[in-house]
């Protein structure tokens, strides 16, 4: 933790760490996790037909700001270590995550095409560059991710 951030405790899980020279934010574990574990179950506060920087795209017009608001600041990896599971509303572990760690996700995993694209500065020796959503990638990058239900079947339909 660096001394330029803020600390606001969400329940006994995690924490938002916030920048105080930037602003941005980034949701951390504060206990760990294992593969599989359920870490929040989560639902639409509203649905929106198109998407916006903070939604999770849950169908072809149905584009979903996030309840509880805290699992916005999940931010993007190329290397995820949690996945939004859209079928069942709950966002679970990847992998093994440790006490400290921020929380990340793929979001081409759950957006089609995003509403803008970024470039991406994840570090991971997989990182993809550039990010705009699933549409934009190749199917053999694709299939070394967990995809959302809309995702996968986006991509037997194309």
């Amino acid at each position: 933790m660096l001394v330029s951030e803020k600390i606001t405790k969400i329940g006994s899980i995690a924490e938002i760490r916030e920048s105080q020279t930037t602003g941005d934010k980034s949701l951390y574990a504060t206990v760990e996790f294992k593969p599989g574990q359920i870490i929040s179950n989560f639902g639409g506060k509203e649905i929106l037909d198109r998407p916006n920087y903070l939604t999770v795209q849950i169908g072809d017009s149905q584009h979903i700001m996030l309840d509880p608001e805290f699992l916005q600041y999940i931010n993007h990896s190329c290397s995820p270590n949690v996945f939004f599971d859209t079928q069942k509303m709950v966002v679970i572990a990847l992998r093994n995550i440790e006490m400290g760690e921020e929380f990340t996700f793929f979001y081409p995993s759950t957006e089609w095409s995003m509403d803008r694209g970024f470039d991406c500065f994840c570090q991971s020796e997989n990182c993809l560059g550039y990010i705009q959503g699933a549409a934009h990638l190749p199917l053999d990058v694709l299939k070394k991710y967990k995809l959302s239900q809309y995702i996968e079947n986006r991509l037997k339909v194309e």
